[in-house]
């Protein structure tokens, strides 16, 4: 299996074969957590007018995301798990956007599948991927709003390189010094409001969901990203 480990949108345009999208804190640990909780569909936009448009036309759907960090007027969610960790979502659709994790589904436009994965779940993703036998996978680090690598999201990547290689790793080593460095934003008492200690923890429990996230389009063209046991 032939693997590359690249960023932001410009590492997503090129990506080949199967690209995995790759956000730690948060698109992609929200995305798990919404279907956790019963959501029928996601549908990760990159355009946030585009989002509102859907939300104005589907006035049941709900809008989620943020951007540099906050929600939007007009959303009912912002891009934090902990805000739907005991909410009821079942049979809704939502519509997502975020400053870094969905613009990198947007850019990869040479892949020929797109998954989204976080460390939650990381191990199903990689199982899915085996399953499909792949032989090219990208995986890109959308890295903080899509501006710079990341060290949540580089350590998502080699994570997944390593159980793809079926190589040692030893991720429950490396976890803890995501709360000093790159985690440390969530524990800001002034911004608990949009991104609550909550968060870093239900983005770093590694593992914790049995299924990957694949990219697919209905038949109007739209995308969204579908649950796949693994």
């Amino acid at each position: 299996m032939e693997i590359t480990i690249d960023h932001l949108t410009a590492g997503a345009a090129r990506a080949e074969g199967t690209a995995v999208i790759i956000d730690v804190f948060r698109a992609y640990s929200f995305e798990c957590w919404a279907y956790a909780r019963g959501a029928a569909r996601v549908c990760p936009l990159a355009d946030l007018d585009e989002a509102l448009a859907r939300k104005a036309a589907h006035p049941d759907w709900l809008l989620a995301g943020e951007r540099h960090g906050r929600p939007a007027p007009g959303f009912d969610f912002g891009n934090s798990p902990a805000q739907i960790e005991h909410a009821d979502l079942t049979g809704r659709t939502v519509v997502h956007t975020t400053s870094a994790g969905t613009q990198g589904i947007a850019a990869a436009v040479r892949a020929r599948r797109i998954l989204c994965a976080a460390l939650v779940n990381a191990a199903a993703t990689a199982r899915y991927l085996r399953q499909l036998g792949e032989t090219r996978v990208s995986l890109v680090c959308m890295g903080f709003e899509n501006t710079r690598p990341t060290e949540e999201d580089t350590l998502c990547a080699e994570y997944l390189r390593a159980l793809l290689l079926g190589q040692p790793f030893d991720l429950a080593g490396r976890l803890p010094a995501l709360r000093d460095g790159p985690g440390r934003r969530f524990f800001l008492p002034s911004d608990q409001s949009f991104a609550p200690e909550r968060d870093f923890v239900l983005c770093t429990e590694a593992d914790r969901f049995p299924f990957a996230l694949e990219i697919r389009r209905d038949e109007a063209g739209t995308a969204w990203s579908a649950r796949v046991d693994a």
